[in-house]
């Protein structure tokens, strides 16, 4: 493991992304907290490696401006309008659904406000589990569609098509019959500008 750890890192070196390892999850909040100024707004995305590792409530706790659009107790329309704010933040805090050894990066949104604020944060911090290491851009794939967007659907209750075995049918995963999760994907393959993007990696099963 550590063998592809130091391979995952060079190579999202070369990509122009730098890629930090952590042990643990507690490692990984301390992590995210240097990353983000204080002074920063931070947008974030629905993930169950960010509910895990208590992210959100650390930061908000800290004094840190969270657009959070799972604060308990907002309307439906104040959680749409805190995603839309997130999308726009000094900071967007957001876990993949893979990542390649070579360093490529699989997000999956059903909204589009997750690869939204991906794309535009001036700062963008990424957390992932060792569990979603993949040895190539096509395993991640298959494994952001026949994996974590099956556990997704099922914690969220969306009526997708895969729900029933497991099996992708893009095809017919459509709407009003179906509620699709994997409307958006979006896949980094390298960052232009320096500094911007960060991947922090845990030694922990995270997530799905």
């Amino acid at each position: 493991m550590e063998q592809k750890i130091e391979g995952l890192i060079a190579g999202l070196k070369r990509r122009n992304i730098e890629g930090i390892y952590v042990e643990s999850r507690q490692e990984a909040g301390v992590k995210i907290e240097q990353f983000i100024p204080k002074s920063s707004s931070v947008g974030i995305s629905g993930s169950k490696t960010l509910d895990e590792i208590g992210i959100v409530a650390r930061l908000e706790a800290s004094g840190y401006k969270v657009f959070n659009q799972y604060k308990p107790g907002i309307s439906r329309q104040q959680s749409m309008q805190m995603r839309n704010l997130g999308c726009r933040a000094d900071c967007f805090l957001t876990s993949c659904n893979a990542i390649s050894e070579k360093g490529e990066i699989v997000f999956f949104s059903g909204y589009g406000h997750r690869t939204s604020g991906i794309s535009n944060a001036d700062n963008l911090v990424v957390v992932c589990g060792v569990n979603k290491i993949t040895s190539s851009l096509d395993q991640a794939l298959k494994r952001s569609r026949e994996h974590a967007t099956v556990l997704n659907c099922k914690r969220l209750d969306w009526k997708s098509a895969c729900l029933q075995d497991g099996t992708c049918r893009k095809d017919i995963c459509l709407a009003p019959e179906y509620k699709r999760m994997c409307c958006q994907i979006l896949v980094i393959e390298s960052e232009v500008n320096p500094g911007r993007m960060k991947v922090i990696i845990v030694g922990e099963s995270l997530g799905f």
